[in-house]
């Protein structure tokens, strides 16, 4: 067998087989996950004849096997010619032992602690570590068309979730074990140094890879050292290490020959761009002169231009929830120094708050260690997570731009250098801007490269020819890859790494203007998209921006009332909504109960929720303190619904539930026309003593007349239930109307939590009839003058 081939052993076919007949799969698909032409290695490798050893270890790896079950591999004793051989092996094996030992306390030293942003101590890695897990396949979305990826948008669209899309989750330690050599690709701050650092202890702990020894190198520092000797050859550095724990020249050839090196380079994306070459050309000539040693190399996406030969490509996987509770009991034990007892609880109320609505897009945030870190930081400053978003996300990116590079001494590129973290944030706000208001969450390469082009265009700094604009703005579209903001989701297609930067950005770039006379302007062309789901987001965090929001709330509550103008039977319909309103015995805001039964009226006809969310967001005491005519209301509208029901299924469950939903008289003893009314309604139901086909029936001769007279006593007696009529376009301005006079409400909390002078006028004239808002309008303008 040649000394880069593989076989399968007879029993290792079996098995091979057995997994790939599970997975259902052609070897023509199998061969194509791997990036092969022909299936002809498949072939050969389930009829037991040799193939690359690459090629093994990769298909292996995608029947979920470990390559060493599978191979035939021969015994150590076999390989020896004689004695002196078998006795040269155990001589190595005892060196590999030494030396680690001797290494170990250096390892400790590099590996053993980590830190975090905003933690002022060192952190014991076995303290937070949480196992890292992989992307198979990450070529798989490579090919997509831009037509394929804007086909996943909908309504409810929210953020870029492709890990759950097209990619299988593997153990990251199962692919260090089983490809010899790995190139870790990770966004910043997914935790590829941590991984690597673990590598690293395990190794030197004798829990991973025992028969090696680790050598943990920083590129960034190893860079550093080679400029100030003038030697970047990185197999005498590795030499050196060995050779200050005492290994002899001979010794040292010897492990590399024998492949006893396990070599961890850390940081490839952090080397200063006048030393990339030079370094990437010793590790691509000490990764192909000394084959047989295990190299991993960590790197961040969109940096890496040069791929190494036999080196296999991976993607450290966002954390699923398991790993962020994990992550998150670590932190609050651990990190914040709580006591056991204290952390578990904050640990506890941070998953259980994370999952609220509210916190979704938090939550979808926190996927990555370092904004996950964040999270946690804040939320052990007030046990909670920050009311107003727009703080969390503008901490996010100045960690994603900023300070995580500057924490690591991490330069990047000349002409990103010139610009700003104001300028930076400027343009990407330009981007978001444009892309978003087009409704495109993906772009093409070229389109993002000419947003750059144009930005730099009116920077003094740029250079105007064409050919190093274009240069330029390739630079800086890779830079912000690198810095996680934007991600190349397939071959030239990209997208922000995460709808909420893309939101908060094009909030920023809407508000960020010195002029008055812009900024309304650019608040009325936002106020045109008040019913449109997607940008509910963008007036959120545009209310919690401005220092002055009553402008936009306005503006806001004009468009509102322009949706509902001229309809006459909308108008009826608010006018009824007014008087109904106002006949209610209660303590409430009137807003409140106006909300209530805009809520309670509409609920069949726009298929809303029951759930008083709307009236809740206007006056909070509705949640402990509901009048006797609200509940009554809601007992009675729940019975009426279930009248409804039984019309479409007549079932005896059904009687008895619609039986019990009549309020009984205790409650109606303040009403005795409707007490009355429901007893006689109550006595004509069949009882369950008479039997299901009694019941039918009686349905079928008195069911409907009886559901009938049940909602003209509920209208009479309450003014509820009523038949609107509306129609489909109707409706569809119903809903509108709704869900904007929400967001309205919303921003209203939002705002006033910044701004305690919003004008109550704003709530006091909502869901009321279009004239009578006019009228009091023409009043109000009166008494002013």
């Amino acid at each position: 067998m040649a000394r880069r081939s593989l076989k399968a052993s007879t029993v290792g076919i079996e098995k091979a087989k057995k997994a790939f007949k599970i997975r259902e799969w052609t070897q023509e698909y199998l061969a194509s996950e791997i990036g092969l032409e022909t299936r002809q290695p498949i072939w050969k490798f389930f009829t037991g004849k040799p193939i690359e050893r690459q090629n093994f270890m990769e298909i292996c790896f995608r029947l979920g096997l470990d390559w060493q079950d599978i191979a035939e591999l021969p015994n150590p004793r076999l390989l020896t010619e004689n004695n002196q051989e078998w006795e040269d092996c155990q001589n190595v094996e005892s060196l590999v032992q030494m030396l680690r030992s001797r290494l170990s306390d250096k390892i400790k030293s590099q590996c053993a602690t980590t830190r975090l942003l905003d933690i002022d101590q060192p952190i014991q890695l076995e303290e937070i570590y949480v196992s890292t897990n992989i992307l198979n396949n990450i070529t798989s979305r490579r090919w997509l068309d831009i037509l394929d990826l804007q086909g996943l948008i909908t309504e409810e669209f929210d953020c870029f979730n492709f890990n759950q899309l097209y990619q299988e989750r593997a153990s990251a330690i199962q692919a260090v074990i089983t490809y010899p050599k790995l190139m870790v690709l990770g966004k910043p701050g997914s935790g590829k140094t941590t991984f690597l650092q673990y590598i690293a202890m395990q190794c030197n702990q004798g829990k991973l890879l025992s028969d090696r020894i680790p050598i943990f190198i920083r590129l960034k520092n190893f860079a550093e050292d080679a400029r100030e000797t003038g030697n970047y050859s990185l197999l005498n550095y590795l030499s050196q290490e060995l050779a200050d724990c005492g290994a002899s020249d001979q010794e040292i050839q010897t492990l590399l020959v024998n492949g006893r090196i396990l070599i961890l380079l850390d940081g490839l994306d952090e080397i200063p761009e006048e030393d990339n070459a030079k370094i990437i050309s010793k590790i691509r000539s000490l990764a192909e002169n000394y084959y047989k040693n295990k190299l991993i190399i960590t790197c961040r996406i969109g940096y890496q231009q040069y791929h190494f030969e036999e080196f296999s490509d991976v993607e450290i996987a966002d954390f699923d929830y398991s790993q962020i509770e994990a992550f998150v009991q670590n932190w609050f034990v651990n990190v914040s120094k709580n006591s056991i007892e204290k952390g578990k609880a904050l640990a506890c109320q941070f998953m259980q708050k994370l999952q609220f609505l509210e916190n979704q897009q938090i939550r979808e945030l926190a996927v990555r260690p370092l904004l996950l870190n964040l999270a946690c930081c804040v939320f052990q400053a007030r046990s909670d997570f920050p009311v107003r978003r727009v703080e969390f996300y503008k901490q996010g990116l100045d960690i994603l731009l900023n300070r995580w590079d500057k924490v690591r001494s991490i330069k990047r590129d000349e002409i990103y250098l010139h610009l700003s973290l104001a300028q930076k944030l400027e343009l990407l706000s330009q981007i978001a801007a444009i892309t978003f208001k087009q409704g495109h969450y993906f772009f093409t390469q070229s389109i993002v490269e000419q947003y750059i082009t144009d930005y730099l265009c009116n920077l003094n700094i740029a250079q105007t020819e064409p050919e190093m604009l274009q240069l330029n703005s390739e630079a800086v579209l890779r830079l912000l890859e690198t810095h996680g903001l934007l991600i190349e989701q397939a071959r030239g297609i990209y997208s922000f790494s995460h709808i909420a930067f893309q939101e908060y950005l094009t909030a920023k770039n809407i508000i960020t203007s010195p002029n008055p006379q812009i900024l309304e302007k650019k608040l009325i062309d936002l106020v045109s998209h008040l019913t449109e789901p997607r940008w509910r987001k963008i007036f959120l965090l545009i209310a919690g921006m401005l220092d002055n929001p009553t402008c936009l709330l306005q503006l806001m509550k004009q468009q509102l009332d322009r949706l509902v103008a001229f309809d006459q039977q909308l108008e009826n319909f608010f006018n009824w909504l007014n008087h109904k309103s106002l006949s209610v015995q209660s303590t409430h805001k009137r807003v409140a109960i106006r909300a209530f039964y805009l809520t309670l009226e509409l609920l069949d006809d726009l298929s809303l929720t029951n759930d008083l969310a709307f009236s809740l967001g206007i006056d909070l005491r509705l949640t402990s303190n509901l009048t006797p005519d609200l509940a009554l209301d809601i007992a009675l509208q729940c019975a009426l619904h279930l009248s409804v029901a039984l019309s479409n299924e007549p079932t005896l469950d059904r009687v008895l539930a619609l039986s019990f939903a009549l309020p009984d008289r205790q409650t109606l003893v303040c009403n005795s026309e409707l007490q009355s009314s429901l007893q006689k309604l109550k006595e004509q139901l069949p009882t369950p003593v008479q039997g299901r086909e009694k019941l039918k029936e009686w349905w079928n001769s008195n069911g409907q007349i009886w559901a009938d007279e049940l909602r003209l006593v509920i209208i009479r007696c309450r003014n509820i239930g009523h038949q609107w009529h509306f129609s489909e376009q109707q409706k569809e301005i119903l809903k509108q109307y709704y869900t904007a006079s929400q967001l309205l409400v919303d921003c209203l909390n939002s705002a006033c939590k910044a701004t305690p002078t919003i004008p109550e006028s704003l709530l006091a004239t909502l869901l009321l009839p279009t004239p009578k808002i006019l009228m009091r309008n023409s009043i109000q303008q009166i008494y002013e003058a």
